[in-house]
């Protein structure tokens, strides 16, 4: 396994893995790489208190392995604190496949990563994400059982997508509750930025409760078939963050609260399934908050697919994973409540509350 270089000079010039400005404690980072089927994965455990490390794979077209590493550490990171803030016995992992999805993916590749998965003997379990399907997930599951979001036909839970976007629904709906006073949406101007499986079918909640959707896609055909499929709006402007709305959804990939967009924000709320939307957690969390806007955490309101998929693990039925994603909408509430009292970022109570879990976990092995 190694980190293949394709500029030493530059390496030079970056800080090494442990340095980096994302590695929080990561407890393994494990670096994949197979020249036959031109596999290069990063798989990262950041996690394993509260229980085996699981998250997606995500594959993705990175620039660079350090763009890559950064991702995975991340993500990683983020998902020990959306296992403990949704209390799951889960740790925190990731794993990024650099690539195109559309392009350089084979089955060969997706059976070799599934060798690596398994050979950490289920400290990592993985799952579907960006660039990754069920029909993957079942396929590494020929080679491992440390995977999760298999087909229903295999005796898995299928794809989580729908699951997550209950989740985020219901975190929007909580988040309008405590800004405008009402959870309704009927009315509300809402822009969805991304419309993937997640972003439509929160798109189709949305529109089903009267609310008015605009949505946006660097993708301008899916945009057009979302937008027609469910009486959405595409967003036409070149500033979708200036974009006069009530709600902000950022559903593709994370960062897009930065520099550049925070003060440009409008809407009221921001509510979306995106993960680590927030650039600086600590610095852009505070503005928003400083600026008014209530911002529902990512890593909560897209708990829902890993309450999905947790159920393979554990065994409840798909009622009761819906059961457990639906009470997302009273520990946003809970959030938001927690950092009023303290004057604190919505991010920083949320984290709060998950890191409490984690040390208690902690205490409770300390005992055993």
């Amino acid at each position: 396994m190694n980190l293949e270089i394709t500029n030493p000079a530059e390496l030079q010039k970056m800080d090494p893995v442990f340095g980096q400005l994302s590695f929080d404690n990561h407890e393994q980072i494990v670096f994949c790489h197979d020249k036959y089927t031109g596999l290069k994965a990063i798989i990262g455990i950041h996690n394993t208190v509260m229980g085996p490390a699981l998250g997606g794979t995500r594959m993705w077209k990175y620039n660079n392995e350090w763009e890559a590493l950064n991702d995975v550490l991340r993500l990683s990171r983020g998902m020990t604190y959306k296992s403990a803030i949704t209390g799951l016995n889960l740790g925190g992992g990731k794993a990024v496949i650099i690539g195109d999805s559309k392009l350089d993916k084979t089955p060969e590749m997706i059976t070799k990563f599934g060798e690596y998965v398994n050979s950490l003997s289920g400290r990592y379990i993985t799952a579907e994400d960006v660039g990754t399907t069920t029909a993957d997930m079942d396929r590494i599951h020929e080679v491992t059982p440390f995977v999760t979001g298999i087909s229903e036909e295999k005796g898995g839970s299928g794809n989580p997508s729908p699951v997550t976007a209950y989740g985020v629904y219901m975190g929007m709906k909580a988040a309008a509750k405590y800004q405008f006073g009402s959870e309704s949406l009927a009315g509300k101007k809402i822009l969805v930025q991304g419309t993937g499986h997640v972003g439509e079918t929160l798109v189709e909640y949305i529109t089903k409760e009267g609310g008015i959707v605009y949505v946006s896609d660097i993708n301008y055909s899916r945009k057009e078939e979302v937008a027609k499929k469910y009486g959405a709006i595409v967003f036409e402007g070149d500033d979708i963050y200036g974009a006069d709305v009530d709600i902000y959804s950022p559903c593709a990939l994370g960062a897009t609260i930065n520099n550049d967009t925070v003060y440009k924000i409008k809407a009221k709320v921001i509510a979306g399934a995106a993960n680590n939307q927030l650039a600086v957690e600590e610095i852009h969390g505070k503005i928003l908050r400083e600026r008014g806007i209530a911002y529902a955490p990512d890593f909560l309101i897209n708990a829902g697919g890993i309450i999905n998929v947790y159920g393979e693990i554990v065994k409840y039925s798909k009622e009761e994973a819906m059961r457990r994603t639906e009470n997302i909408y009273n520990t946003t509430l809970e959030i938001f409540k927690h950092a009023d009292s303290k004057a604190i970022t919505t991010q920083q109570a949320a984290m709060e509350i998950a890191e409490a879990r984690i040390e208690q976990r902690k205490k409770e092995n300390a005992n055993k």
